[in-house]
């Protein structure tokens, strides 16, 4: 094995978590920052919880909210133009 190429080990470093838990651990930099820890992770906790750093629910949620209102919004222009087109089809009465 080669000498001098290696990173130096240092033996503690603090692991600080988004919930605010923290350990000291070993590793080759001074200061780890995590998101999720074994104190707050849904597997380890049991709780569930949504882990959604993107938004990507939030986004998701928007464009079902979106869609379904398009959706309204063309089945109400489908019933005015239904009943358009029934009050035209009606004969209409005149007087001789």
């Amino acid at each position: 094995m080669k000498d001098a190429i290696h990173p130096n080990y240092i033996t503690d470093t603090k692991v600080s978590c988004a919930c605010g838990h923290s350990f000291v651990t070993g590793s080759t930099v001074t200061e780890i920052k995590v998101e999720l820890c074994s104190a707050c992770h849904p597997f380890y906790t049991g709780k569930q919880k949504l882990v959604d750093t993107a938004r990507r629910v939030e986004k998701f949620q928007a464009k079902q909210a979106v869609g379904s209102e398009m959706k309204d919004k063309v089945a109400s222009k489908k019933a005015k133009e239904v009943a358009r087109k029934a009050k035209k089809a009606q004969p209409s009465i005149t007087k001789q």
